[in-house]
């Protein structure tokens, strides 16, 4: 893999981080007032004016923006006006929780998704492959905030098995995984049956087929390795998407993640733990995208031949 490959892509990166960091700070101080927001309409002008100034929310937007970066650039991302604390401490210490639902549901969705949707492909036309995909298709074209609600209403009101809310026990993580997972898993399936029925058409399976190799075995050593790769870029992005995708669940499911935290801080105007939140997602995605282009060209030597000669 060439070094200025991943130089220019780390540029691009770096690129990209800036400007949704400069986009989401002009948007949070042009769209309401924090002092307002955080200490009510019913505060004395005094009381506002004071807020304003211990912050520096009077300073002109383009010199805040600039101390807000210089801040960046010292490893300080500011400090919560909700609590008074570093805006990174804040975030820190909702991440474990985050990253617990994020690790079991990006399990659960790769370990069922794949295995369908090879499944569906080694049984094209039949009957258990159209009952896969019409479950796949239902599946994605349902919000996840509805298949929340809707096993909420099954497995906790009408059936009273699992809770409704807190991450206190494994119990608790049932509910959340499924619906974080159900979607994911659903459109993994559906690419994987696309990825292998490609490659199960191919020449070079027919011709493994013809000298001989048994199915199963044509399938393994053929089949499936190439059917990875496409696959890779969509588990890299999937990944990257992982914090923003637990933002409606945890909310639902009343999860003390950054998730929740995100939607409590921009209805506060709490811009400081905003940006750090969106830093993070922003930072995986692009993160996901680099190991994804690394991780093709590795997979692919055709790819990684092009991108030599680029």
């Amino acid at each position: 893999m060439p070094w200025t490959f991943i130089l220019r892509k780390l540029a691009r990166a770096l690129f990209t981080l800036t400007a949704i960091v400069s986009f989401v700070f002009v948007i949070l101080r042009v769209t309401g007032d924090p002092a307002v927001q955080i200490l009510g309409a019913d505060a004395t002008q005094e009381a506002l004016e004071a807020f304003r100034e211990r912050w520096g929310l009077n300073d002109p937007i383009w010199e805040q923006f600039l101390r807000y970066v210089a801040g960046l650039l010292r490893g300080e991302f500011g400090i919560s006006l909700v609590e008074g604390k570093d805006a990174l401490a804040v975030v820190l210490d909702r991440l474990p929780k985050t990253l617990q639902l994020m690790g079991v549901s990006a399990f659960v969705t790769l370990a069922t998704g794949i295995p369908i949707g090879i499944y569906a492909a080694l049984h094209r036309g039949g009957l258990r492959d159209r009952l896969i995909m019409a479950i796949g298709v239902a599946a994605f074209s349902t919000p996840s905030f509805v298949i929340g609600i809707l096993l909420i209403l099954l497995m906790s009101v009408m059936l009273r098995l699992l809770p409704t809310a807190g991450s206190d026990s494994w119990r608790h993580f049932i509910l959340p995984v499924v619906t974080m997972s159900t979607i994911d898993a659903a459109v993994f399936a559906r690419l994987t049956r696309s990825a292998m029925l490609e490659v199960l058409s191919r020449p070079y399976m027919r011709t493994a087929l013809a000298k001989g190799l048994p199915w199963h075995v044509a399938v393994r050593r053929h089949a499936l390795p190439n059917a990875a790769i496409p696959l890779a870029t969509i588990i890299g992005l999937f990944l990257g998407t992982l914090i923003a995708g637990a933002v409606v669940t945890e909310n639902v499911f009343a999860w003390p993640g950054i998730g929740r935290l995100l939607v409590s801080s921009v209805q506060n105007r709490d811009s400081s733990v905003v940006q750090v939140i969106v830093l993070m997602i922003a930072f995986s995605m692009v993160t996901a995208n680099l190991l994804v282009d690394v991780a093709y060209g590795w997979l692919d030597p055709r790819i990684r031949q092009l991108k030599a000669e680029a």
